[in-house]
């Protein structure tokens, strides 16, 4: 399995609007395409920073899958004019986990 460890800094104050609509719309699409999604946890520290993860089954399904989503209508036509704009800066990693210890 690979994992894609997200850390998404929103704008000053934006937090709670990205999220509501991160939780209601883009986490349902990721899913809809076959990317568990855990999180987001907040951080304790920095009150516009959180954290997620987003799951694929191999190497190889990485990049199909994120073009499926963000190539897609609600990507293309919604999420990207809403989403990006309150975000000041994000960054991903991706990760194994070889022997799927991860529980979903």
């Amino acid at each position: 399995m690979i994992i894609d460890m997200r850390t998404y800094k929103t704008k000053p104050g934006k937090r709670s609007e990205f999220l509501e609509v991160f939780r209601s719309k883009s986490i349902p699409a990721h899913e809809e395409i076959g990317m568990k999604v855990l999180g987001p946890f907040l951080s304790i520290e920095d009150p516009d920073t959180f954290f997620w993860m987003r799951s694929f089954p191999d190497i190889a399904s990485v990049e199909p899958m994120k073009a499926k989503f963000y190539k897609g209508k609600l990507w293309k036509s919604e999420l990207e004019n809403v989403l990006l704009p309150m975000l000041e800066k994000y960054e991903g990693v991706l990760v194994e986990d070889p022997q799927n210890t991860i529980q979903w």
